[in-house]
Parts: structure tokens; C-alpha cells; sequence
């Protein structure tokens, strides 16, 4: 089973609530629980296809809006599709989950 940490994906994006309303963060937000979901049953595939989704919208979420909380979702998807791509299991193992 791979293990990821779950909060870092979703967290960065879910602290600040005045970045809802974008439709690339609704997209973003919705991609990166998916991401989490998965990662919590150990599919390291639909990981990295959701994270990647995930990290395509924030990246336009980027280009609408300035905000510190979507940037760092943004450095954490990066991480999150990486280490889905590498088969990693080190999400949980570094931080508590964040639902």
C-alpha cells in the first residue's frame, strides 16, 4: 500500500476560503481530495492523475489570483505528483491527516 501524506495535498488549498468562488480552485480543490481518497487506499496511479489535475487547475487558479495558500498547494501538488510518480510512501509519515 503507499502511503502519502494526505493533508499536504488539500490542506494549502482548503485554508483560505476567499480563494473559493474560482472555478480552477473548485476544480483544484475537488482533484486534490480525490488525490487524497486515493492515497489513502494506496493507488499511487489515480494519485498522480488526480494531483497532476489538481496541480494544472491551481496553476491557473495562479494566473486569476494572487494568494500565499494556493501558491504553497501548488509546491505541494508538485511534491504530491512526484512522489505518486515515484512510488514513494511518505505522506502519512510526515503529517497528521487534515480533514
Amino acid at each position: 500500500m503507499v502511503e502519502h501524506d494526505s493533508a499536504r495535498i488539500a490542506a494549502p488549498l482548503l485554508s483560505d476560503m476567499a480563494v473559493a468562488g474560482n472555478k480552477h480552485v473548485d476544480e483544484a480543490i475537488s482533484h486534490a481530495k480525490e488525490a487524497v481518497d486515493h492515497g489513502e487506499m494506496g493507488h499511487s496511479d489515480a494519485i498522480v492523475v488526480h494531483a497532476q489535475v489538481a496541480l494544472n487547475h491551481a496553476r491557473m487558479a495562479q494566473k486569476d489570483m494572487m494568494n500565499p495558500h494556493l501558491d504553497e498547494g501548488v509546491l505541494e501538488l508538485k511534491e504530491a505528483v512526484a512522489h505518486g510518480n515515484q512510488g514513494t510512501q511518505v505522506w502519512r509519515q510526515r503529517m497528521p491527516r487534515a480533514r
